[in-house]
């Protein structure tokens, strides 16, 4: 089968498009033929070796996938043979980008009814990376407000589309550009980061929640009232800073799970989440996808990897 490999750690040149045996699945394990699969910064970081988890080489990029159950390994009940279903390959965020792949039962779930395969591929990391940071770590509830950063980013719409959910009124920080997309989610109020800054226009804010780090994470103390948090996905907020303002920081690393999957796939197939796509490209154009990542330009939304063995035209959304 063919797979998305690195042998070295460096820039989208180490990637290579290799033919390697297809898996057969471990006791408790699933193997997935792979219909779709998501690229994302994730992927970067583990390509560029600085993931926070261990890696081994050689390895099979992504994670994020959507496909059809093609075996299955002993003690699995859950799934059987042609189930389709969405998620992740396992705790290591690795294995994904290729035409098979192993996951475990726990961290894949019945792919939404609503969905195509490429909506499918783009959600898993991206919708519980925001549902945990909006529902289980921010807890937050009707009423309250919310400064979202980087609120037309792929974390940063569901994060949007979820702060709504739960009846704060919602603020996010992107670019003028975004506006009518974020309005479309939910967003009350859109700030322009190259107009403006964001602390001279909101004050006094329940809950950040920071996709974007650095400059802006270090800026976001000073809008948060006290007993509020600050939750980022993308760097670890400083303590001392959070002591000294009166509020609670997080940082933390996704766990996707079956049971979260389940909950975002019911408000997808009930027409309250919306999904974003970006560049569709094919398993063998996986180098493109993270030279997107590292700047090319791109649409919108998730890069997805469809994996086909005939090319025709460019695969649809």
């Amino acid at each position: 089968m063919k797979a998305v490999r690195i042998h070295r750690f460096g820039g989208p040149e180490v990637i290579r498009i290799e033919d390697i045996p297809r898996p057969v699945p471990n006791a408790g394990e699933v193997v997935v033929k792979v219909e779709a699969a998501g690229v994302g910064p994730w992927d970067a970081l583990i390509r560029r070796g600085d993931s926070a988890l261990p890696q081994t080489l050689p390895l099979t990029l992504g994670s994020d996938f959507s496909g059809v159950i093609d075996s299955i390994g002993s003690g699995v009940e859950r799934f059987k043979i042609g189930d389709e279903v969405f998620g992740v390959t396992a705790e290591s965020f690795t294995g994904a980008c290729a035409e098979y792949a192993r996951a475990k039962p726990s961290m894949i779930a019945p792919k939404p009814r609503t969905l195509n395969y490429s909506h499918a591929g783009s959600v898993p990391v991206v919708s519980v990376t925001a549902w945990q940071m909006v529902f289980e770590f921010a807890r937050l509830s009707a009423g309250q407000s919310v400064l979202i950063h980087g609120g037309a980013g792929n974390v940063g719409g569901y994060a949007v589309q979820f702060a709504k959910h739960a009846g704060a009124m919602v603020i996010t920080t992107a670019a003028a550009s975004d506006v009518s997309y974020i309005r479309s989610l939910g967003g009350l109020g859109v700030i322009d980061y190259r107009a403006s800054r964001f602390e001279e226009k909101v004050k006094d804010v329940d809950v950040v929640i920071d996709t974007v780090g650095g400059e802006i994470l270090e800026r976001s103390y000073g809008v948060i009232k006290r007993g509020g948090i600050i939750v980022s996905s993308s760097a670890a907020p400083s303590q001392e800073k959070a002591h000294r303002h009166g509020v609670r920081a997080s940082f933390f690393l996704v766990e996707v799970t079956a049971e979260r999957l389940q909950k975002i796939t019911a408000l997808i197939d009930a027409g309250r989440l919306k999904t974003q796509v970006g560049e569709v490209l094919w398993l063998d154009e996986g180098r493109q996808a993270h030279e997107m990542l590292e700047g090319a330009p791109h649409r919108r939304g998730k890069i997805i990897l469809k994996t086909q063995s005939a090319h025709g035209n460019r695969p649809l959304t």
